[in-house]
């Protein structure tokens, strides 16, 4: 554990002389503060300092709400001082008991008093969970397991070359911050990422916004717009859920593709545009290209190099990271001091094959976050009570779980072909295929060029 100076954050309006050299006698630093407002410039060099609170001085100077933002501060480890009719009262009693590792009922003995303020310190400086190193981020993007290492390792690979992607995965996945971070390890670096959602823009919009319009193009059209495609000159324009792009679009987009050029519309003039196509869709393409819904040269236009995006169930370890990243990120929300997640709750969170995946899980802890009435998020904060119960289980439940989970990560380290999978997991293709089938899993056989 890192070392840090031994120091102490005395909020008080009366400092006990005693008190302090008996503080001073332990080798501790001590920084007597009279108001709530000094506190956070205090702290701010976010090293761990142990708190001791004088409640007789927040009753005299009414600054506890001023108070309670900074006793949530995450680097303090508080401990209050209090006679026991100040704890009396309502508003004292709720700052001591969510937001303090402890409290000391006056008149006590000062060596009692440092003792303890030690003990919070101690607490505090263990922290929180590291929950991202270099070898554990990209971008935005958190992860440990294998499938989210050979993620970063893919991005790293097509972010040396110029060539149009295509990522493929469940919505809720993060398949844009994988685009922004491809953008972000490219050449293109210092030019713009602009994203465009081909599903939430109406067809009879959808030229417009891509290619941008003149003046008097249509009515309403009041002023020349640049278009998106146009606006990403230089940089990357990352197409989200191009599954979902018109099919009378798709012509529009394929000639940009194979010529470089766009045509506002309402202009007789092409202009050049230099940008890196990256695109991503939850759609099964190949499926929407037999049915007819999604041209076969435009996709072999924009799939030059692959990603497949891992969805969270599975994830394994990262859920738990993942949960607690968000935590750390939002803890600032919650109406009191939180610690973690309570056992049941992990619990819960390894259980649930979350459907909605990392979109779901931000927007569970969140709303966990806020809700919480204890110290620790739990399985029913989350709204996941029954998965607790649920997650305590068979062997041969844990085996059908594991199982799926190997086979799943062994077709996307394959592209979905079954024959590589099952040679990798050391069984014949007749049983990877049995296997697919009785967990009622999906796979594609593709032949994409690797990346």
């Amino acid at each position: 554990m890192k070392a840090y100076p031994r120091r102490v954050i005395y909020f008080t309006r009366d400092p006990a002389a005693q008190l302090l050299a008996d503080i001073r006698q332990r080798d501790w630093t001590i920084e007597v503060i009279d108001s709530a407002h000094d506190i956070r410039h205090a702290v701010q060099d976010g090293a761990p300092a142990g708190g001791l609170v004088d409640l007789a001085s927040v009753l005299e100077s009414h600054d506890a709400n001023a108070l309670q933002s900074c006793l949530g501060l995450p680097n303090v480890g508080w401990v209050a001082m209090a006679e026991t009719p100040q704890l009396d009262d309502p508003v004292m009693r709720r700052l001591v008991r969510d937001y303090c590792f402890d409290y000391v009922t006056l008149p006590a003995a000062n060596m009692r008093i440092v003792d303890t303020v030690g003990h919070a310190c101690g607490m505090i400086s263990l922290g929180e969970p590291t929950l991202v190193d270099a070898s554990s981020a990209e971008g935005e993007m958190i992860g440990t397991c294998d499938a989210m290492l050979a993620l970063f390792r893919s991005i790293r690979k097509v972010a040396a070359t110029d060539a149009p992607v295509f990522i493929s995965g469940e919505s809720g996945t993060g398949k844009e911050l994988t685009a922004a971070a491809i953008h972000a390890r490219s050449a293109r670096r210092d030019a713009p990422f602009v994203a465009i959602n081909c599903g939430a823009i109406p067809p009879a919009l959808l030229q417009s916004e891509l290619f941008g319009h003149e003046r008097g193009a249509f009515t309403g059209a009041n002023q020349r717009r640049v278009g998106r495609v146009e606006s990403a000159h230089g940089g990357t324009l990352f197409l989200d859920e191009i599954g979902d792009l018109p099919y009378e679009s798709q012509a529009s987009l394929l000639r940009f593709l194979q010529e470089n050029t766009i045509d506002r519309l309402g202009s007789q003039r092409s202009i050049t545009v230099d940008v890196r196509i990256i695109c991503a869709t939850h759609v099964d393409i190949e499926a929407a290209i037999e049915a007819g819904r999604f041209r076969s040269d435009l996709y072999h236009r924009l799939c030059v190099l692959r990603i497949d995006e891992p969805p969270l169930r599975a994830r394994g370890k990262d859920i738990e990271l993942l949960a607690l990243y968000v935590l750390e990120r939002f803890r600032k929300d919650a109406s009191r001091r939180l610690y973690g997640f309570s056992p049941d709750a992990i619990m819960a969170m390894h259980g649930y094959d979350w459907p909605g995946n990392v979109r779901e899980l931000i927007n569970r802890v969140r709303r966990a976050i806020v809700m919480s009435e204890g110290r620790s998020i739990t399985a029913d904060d989350l709204e996941l009570s029954a998965h607790a119960r649920r997650s305590s289980a068979t062997l041969a439940q844990a085996r059908e779980t594991a199982e799926r989970q190997a086979i799943e990560l062994a077709l996307l380290r394959h592209r979905g072909r079954p024959a590589e999978a099952a040679r990798e997991l050391g069984v014949s293709r007749a049983t990877l295929y049995r296997l697919i089938a009785a967990h009622g899993m999906r796979y594609g056989e593709e032949s994409e060029v690797q990346h």
